[in-house]
């Protein structure tokens, strides 16, 4: 796909043939489920090739596919699909990549429905997964097998932040015929670009930053043609997990203002970590761009961006306090998820039980934050008054 790489044009004006459309600023929801055709070979053509054209809205989508050629763009890619969630576009990048007996060499703990992919489904056809510290490639290398097709990553992770060396890793699986899937959802395509560092498969879920409003859901997968062709074909129209007219269109009007809530939700991240860094109560914050994160360097080499999310931990945190501060925040919603237009907290405990907690073990203590588009006060008001509570 050759576009001029400038974001305001993807963004503003790719894909969007508006003299198409009665010249409206906006796109149409394409809302139908199927085409008409006037000729028997016209349709013949779409039942040979249904990414050619418009057969049927389970595959291709006038309104879809005005919102894939600009998700395509930003990444760097030759091409994209959209699905109606980031699980369901991690899931069809593996399975259409892998074949029973193969081996995945996974990031330690990945997204909680990735490792479910490769722990409960993928297992059943004796593909097996191994699980490594990614910060270096020799841990990539160690774990090369022989049947090994398949690399997942995650960088950053959505957790502790965790970095794999993008470049090397892809060196290293193009040498061994190995395909390579990274979750960007922490940086999203402004903030990294992994296909331009080698990586052959870049997901990232459109419901965070993309969405940016918390009201839809959607996944995106780029890369080469061929590889987004061969998903298209085969788990893309199998599962028929693709997005609807509907909520490609609410991602469209989101990617109006990524750019301006990324900026804001960076420069207020910055003050809300200022104001932490100097409270007596927080003992930890782990944040890649945060000179005392391990991975600053690479972090800064491989990152424009940080954007809004980031872990801390209390000074003597227990179940009780950590319980305590959570819930005496006003501004601060618990919830999952991040990159919407609200702040949002959720401590690592709520998964835990009472009787399992252990405040030895650093893990449990971990309080996930994300600032939103609120003003950086407001927030750091609501966080002063939560950690002297």
């Amino acid at each position: 796909m050759n576009v001029p790489n400038d974001i305001s044009y993807i963004i503003n004006e790719l894909g969007e043939d508006r003299e198409h459309y009665f010249n409206a600023i906006a796109p149409p929801i394409i809302q139908t489920s199927n085409f008409t055709f006037k000729k028997v070979a016209d349709l013949r053509k779409a039942f040979e090739d249904e990414m050619g054209g418009y057969l049927y809205s389970r595959g291709l989508n006038p309104t879809v596919d005005i919102l894939r050629k600009k998700l395509a763009a930003l990444d760097g890619a030759e091409d994209c699909l959209v699905f109606n969630n980031g699980a369901a576009a991690i899931f069809a990048a593996v399975l259409a990549n892998v074949k029973a007996g193969d081996h995945i060499i996974s990031v330690r703990n990945p997204y909680s429905w990735a490792q479910r992919t490769f722990d409960i489904i993928l297992s059943r056809f004796g593909i097996t997964t191994t699980y490594i510290d990614g910060t270096t490639i020799k841990n990539f290398e160690a774990a090369l097998q022989p049947n090994t097709s398949f690399i997942y990553l995650e960088s950053p992770n959505s957790w502790t932040f965790e970095l794999q060396p993008l470049k090397e890793v892809a060196v290293f699986a193009r040498a061994n015929n190995i395909v390579t899937l990274i979750d960007n959802s922490y940086c999203t395509s402004l903030y990294q670009k992994p296909i331009g560092l080698g990586i052959d498969l870049s997901m990232q879920t459109a419901t965070k930053y993309i969405g940016g409003h918390s009201d839809t859901l959607g996944g995106v997968l780029s890369g080469s043609h061929q590889l987004i062709k061969k998903i298209f074909d085969t788990e893309y129209l199998a599962v028929g997990s693709g997005i609807q007219p509907f909520n490609a269109w609410l991602l469209i009007r989101g990617l109006r203002t990524l750019p301006m809530r990324l900026e804001r939700i960076s420069n207020t991240t910055k003050e809300v970590i200022e104001f932490l860094k100097t409270h007596p109560r927080i003992d930890k914050i782990i944040f890649p761009f945060d000179e005392a994160f391990p991975q600053y360097d690479l972090a800064k080499q491989q990152m424009s961006g940080a954007s809004g999310l980031f872990t801390i931990t209390l000074k003597r945190g227990t179940m009780e306090s950590i319980t305590k501060f959570c819930e005496s925040l006003k501004h601060f919603m618990m919830a999952v998820s991040w990159g919407g237009h609200e702040s949002l907290i959720i401590p690592k405990c709520a998964g835990i039980s009472q009787e399992d907690f252990n405040a030895a073990t650093i893990e449990h203590q971990y309080i996930r934050i994300y600032t939103g588009l609120e003003d950086p006060q407001y927030l750091i008001e609501d966080l002063k008054n939560a950690l002297e509570a």
